[in-house]
């Protein structure tokens, strides 16, 4: 830890860092794509006990075979109204991940002993095995923990 980071945990001042979290939907449906995205805003804003006012901004991406729904707007229905989002998508790499949904939370807030908490649902465990290791580690580890793939709604 540099002297810098030390200082800010000893003083409480708020830093900012990211959060990382990506979900999978079955088909392109904007339910599906809905009933996703709020899951993964709930699961990210509860496992790191966000309140709106930290949240910086979000960016959503999705993958090319995902074009029926904005995640945004599930996100702004989920709680987020005053948080300001980007939606976009993801580079078509061949063998990539199909229907997936990705987002990058920028959140300032003081963070203490706390990690910032990432949310891999459902089939885009996948996408970071590394942080899929422990599922059921308890949220106040100061470790990544990832929940396991859930089954689709």
């Amino acid at each position: 830890m540099t002297p810098r980071a030390w200082l800010h945990r000893l003083l409480g001042i708020p830093t900012t860092r990211a959060i990382r979290g990506a979900t999978t939907v079955p088909h392109d449906d904007p339910h599906q794509i809905a009933v996703a995205v709020t899951e993964l805003v709930e699961e990210l804003t509860e496992a790191n006990a966000l309140a709106p006012h930290e949240i910086v901004s979000a960016i959503f991406t999705v993958t090319t075979d995902l074009t029926s729904a904005f995640p945004a707007v599930a996100a702004r229905a989920a709680g987020w109204e005053q948080v300001p989002l980007l939606c976009t998508t993801e580079i078509p790499v061949p063998d990539g991940m199909p229907r997936c949904i990705r987002v990058l939370l920028h959140v300032e807030r003081a963070w203490g002993d706390r990690r910032p908490v990432p949310a891999y649902l459902r089939g885009a465990g996948a996408l970071r095995p590394d942080l899929a290791l422990a599922p059921s580690r308890p949220r106040e580890s100061p470790a990544p923990a990832v929940r396991r793939s859930r089954p689709a709604a």
